[in-house]
């Protein structure tokens, strides 16, 4: 961790525009460990006989998220459902609490309170996960069309999401950790 602080300070002593690449940088290695662990537990969820069992039951909220069970040419359940909408949005929620506290912490190195931080970050990931609970679906259902396998449908559209959660999570945690620790 000691070369990790002295990068920090050799970045900031070059002036804002590298201390702010250097902190990309590092947040795209956090963002692959929160991808990590969410493609992990997104594959690892189904496995779960519970969990398999609610791929049969079709799922909606208010009609805009839509989990339709995908079936294959013999008529098998391959994908979908209450069982796909658990397992994409617990391994999503997991990997964004993962990525907070690591990107809080070493990313960024900010002494934000966590009371007021928190919140905010969970409004935003709360509104993320939707547009992605929308989204994910939506891509497994045609990837599912263009022939694909479960997995690889259900990985794919969980790749996209997660790209655009990146895309949309650097600027957010720039402002939301902009306070620095103090030094002790």
């Amino acid at each position: 961790m000691a070369k990790l602080k002295d990068i920090d300070k050799a970045a900031e002593a070059k002036g804002s525009f590298l201390v702010t690449v250097w902190q990309f940088v590092k947040f795209i290695v956090v963002s692959l460990l929160a991808m990590l662990v969410q493609v992990a537990l997104t594959n690892l969820i189904p496995l779960i006989p519970a969990i398999q069992e609610m791929y049969a039951t079709e799922f909606s909220i208010l009609g805009i998220l839509n989990y339709p069970v995908n079936f294959n040419e013999a008529g098998a359940i391959i994908s979908g459902g209450l069982g796909y909408c658990i397992a994409f949005n617990v391994a999503n929620i997991v990997a964004q609490i993962v990525a907070f506290f690591v990107n809080k912490e070493k990313t960024f190195n900010s002494g934000a309170n966590v009371a007021v931080t928190l919140p905010i970050y969970i409004v935003f990931t709360i509104a993320l996960i939707f547009f992605s609970a929308w989204l994910s679906p939506t891509l497994n259902t045609l990837f599912l069309g263009f022939g694909w396998g479960d997995a690889l449908a259900r990985n794919a559209a969980m790749m996209i999401c997660s790209a655009l959660q990146f895309f949309l999570y650097f600027p957010v945690d720039k402002i939301l950790f902009h306070k620095k620790k103090e030094e002790k």
